[in-house]
């Protein structure tokens, strides 16, 4: 009874169009009033959720992102990107995989990447030949790869539930990220093979070699973040907050496209951001303290596990579906916070790699990130284009596919995920 009353209020919040975040909160405090649990825990769970030292890596990752995108580094990573594969038909949806996996290791988040990188490079995509949607649609699923790819606002928040290295983590991450971008790649090819796609011209060995020296400093950004971390100068949250000071004086006194009164708007909207995260999160937490408390974590749990009848495989690609839909509904840190804990004793108990799991994870909250109905970087990419959602539904269908693929290898081969960890662990 209590799971129907959860889940059908947190059903009709959505449906309303309620935010959801606030639909968790509102399924939340109907059960615990129904039930007679009381509301006594409610502010100690949000406090237990949010008041983490690693999740304050969030603000500063997200801050770091703005910063340069305000300093224009997405154009100079373009630029570079596009005078080695500009020329090659089809190059610029080359150039945009490319540069979002470039900005995934600046960003931290899959809005965040669409928007820093979509406002140029879906305008060039056109230019050039590709309709707006399937422009838009590359765009928002290439973002996805910006929570892939170190650092990661998603491995930050499933590291802090599960208690492993989120250095490790990041560093899990490198490949599958290069491997869903591998598989964008291929689909675009596929998809505009019969199109008559405009080439741009040829750079030489000096505009390639100018265009380095123009992106040098947005490139030195994931050497700095990864190389402390994994070279034990700094913890990942201080490293976030490294990198926002690096994007300061990036912005301000090396490309100098940052002034005062921009850096104010950046702080404002970085803290607006980080406080839509904030509240998401310590309402999932609380929605999945009242699953724990009232046995439905714990209920799902043990169905899986008759279910799954210690096969690992079939327990991964069953925890593939389920979030895969949770991410049509929710994003991504919300289905960490109420499928972790269901996830976790399984996992355990069949022996698979934490590390490989927080992947998969990932992996299935970046493709939700393009599914409908609430898919965020979708919206994103169309507000951008200039086009309608219902453009770009069919346009994303390929590169869902082709993600999907890219998951099932990761989920299927371990060592895609673990392979950098042990070699360099």
């Amino acid at each position: 009874m209590t799971a129907f009353l959860l889940l059908g209020v947190f059903s009709v919040c959505v449906a309303i169009g309620t935010p959801i975040g606030t639909s968790m909160c509102l399924a939340s405090i109907c059960t615990l009033f129904t039930t007679g649990m009381g509301f006594a825990m409610v502010p100690y769970n949000y406090y237990a959720s949010l008041s983490k030292f690693l999740l304050l890596a969030i603000p500063f990752f997200i801050l770091s992102g703005n910063i340069m995108e305000k300093a224009n580094i997405s154009e100079k990573l373009i630029n570079f990107a596009q005078s080695f594969v500009g020329h090659i038909k089809g190059g610029l949806g080359m150039v945009c995989v490319i540069v979002a996996c470039f900005f995934a290791a600046i960003s931290g988040s899959g809005p965040a990447t669409v928007a820093a990188l979509g406002s140029i490079v879906i305008p060039a995509m056109i230019a050039v030949g590709y309709k707006p949607g399937d422009a838009s649609a590359l765009m928002a699923t290439a973002g996805g790869i910006g929570i892939i790819i170190p650092p990661s606002i998603s491995f930050v928040v499933y590291t802090s539930l599960v208690g492993i290295s989120t250095g490790t983590q990041f560093m899990a991450g490198v490949i599958p990220g290069l491997v869903m971008g591998a598989a964008l790649v291929v689909a675009s090819l596929w998809v505009t093979r019969k199109s008559d796609l405009k080439r741009l011209p040829k750079a030489s060995a000096k505009v390639r070699a100018l265009a380095f020296k123009d992106a040098f400093w947005g490139l030195m950004m994931p050497v700095i973040i990864l190389g402390g971390i994994y070279g034990g100068i700094f913890t990942p949250t201080e490293a976030a907050a490294v990198s926002a000071v690096y994007g300061l004086f990036v912005g301000v006194c090396i490309y100098r496209t940052l002034r005062a009164k921009e850096l104010l708007a950046v702080v404002i909207d970085s803290g607006r951001q980080a406080g839509a995260i904030m509240w998401n999160m310590g309402n999932a937490g609380l929605m999945a303290w009242v699953m724990t408390v009232s046995g439905i974590s714990a209920t799902i749990t043990h169905l899986l596990e008759s279910v799954v009848n210690g096969h690992t495989l079939v327990f991964l690609l069953i925890a593939n579906i389920l979030v895969l839909i949770a991410g049509c509904f929710i994003d991504g840190n919300s289905i960490m916070y109420i499928f972790v804990p269901i996830f976790m004793p399984i996992a355990t108990a069949l022996g698979v790699d934490l590390y490989h799991l927080g992947v998969v994870l990932v992996m299935n909250v970046a493709i939700g990130q393009v599914t409908p109905p609430v898919g965020c970087n979708l919206f994103v990419a169309c507000g951008i284009g200039g086009i309608q959602v219902a453009d770009i539904v069919r346009p994303v269908v390929p590169y869902i596919i082709a993600s999907t693929i890219a998951l099932l290898i990761v989920t299927l081969v371990p060592g895609v995920s673990t392979l950098l960890p042990t070699l360099l662990g």
